[in-house]
């Protein structure tokens, strides 16, 4: 503790596997859920933090049905975005071009609003906290947010939110203690997940 501040522990996790349309869990999912809500049993969240979308909303309620008074919150920042749209000159010479295909994809009124929320989400979940206690809190995310959340806490280029992938359900834990640099404690962990449930939203040719 230093000058009234106090350690956050932030969890992060991406939502269970969805249906093709992404308007729903799956089956597989939906139990990837429960699993991570089992895992965090004996975590002391104080709140679970999620975005707007079914897919994230359905995910934290299974996560919160497994768990005993912690409550739900959700909010924009938590979102689907696209958090930092890089310039040419700022990528590797020899992926930029795709890596900006890739974006160009995505509808422009997503590629505009999401640095303002990616900056909102820095604010709101980064950082120590307030207080004389330990804080814990779960943000129930997407693959996008969660690469932005350990590329800041690694103070790496902005664009390197790109590459860094994260399974459906798999685990991630931040910590932000006063005076220190922030730590990523482990990073796309899916120990809770028995094999043939993990590994689920990476492209095949990544599954090992």
């Amino acid at each position: 503790m230093t000058d009234g501040t106090a350690t956050r522990y932030l969890y992060l996790a991406r939502h269970g596997e969805a249906s093709p349309d992404e308007t729903a869990l799956t089956e597989n999912g939906r139990r990837q859920a429960v699993l991570l809500g089992e895992r965090l049993r004996s975590t002391p969240l104080s709140a679970i933090h999620h975005g707007p979308l079914p897919r994230a909303a359905q995910t934290a309620r299974l996560i919160g049905e497994q768990l005993v008074g912690v409550p739900l919150h959700q909010c924009e920042p938590a979102g689907d975005y696209i958090p930092y749209l890089p310039r040419k000159q700022e990528l590797p010479p020899d992926s930029a071009d795709r890596m900006l295909s890739f974006l160009a994809q995505f509808p422009e009124g997503e590629r505009e609003r999401g640095p303002a929320l990616a900056r909102e989400a820095l604010a709101a979940f980064a950082g120590p906290v307030e207080g004389d206690e330990p804080r814990h809190e779960l943000v129930v995310t997407h693959n996008f947010l969660i690469g932005w959340l350990v590329r800041a806490a690694h103070d790496a280029p902005q664009w390197r939110w790109m590459g860094l992938n994260h399974g459906n359900a798999a685990l991630t834990v931040i910590r932000y203690a006063p005076g220190r640099p922030s730590s990523v404690l482990f990073y796309n962990d899916m120990r809770h997940l028995p094999a043939e449930r993990r590994w689920t939203g990476f492209p095949r040719e990544l599954h090992i």
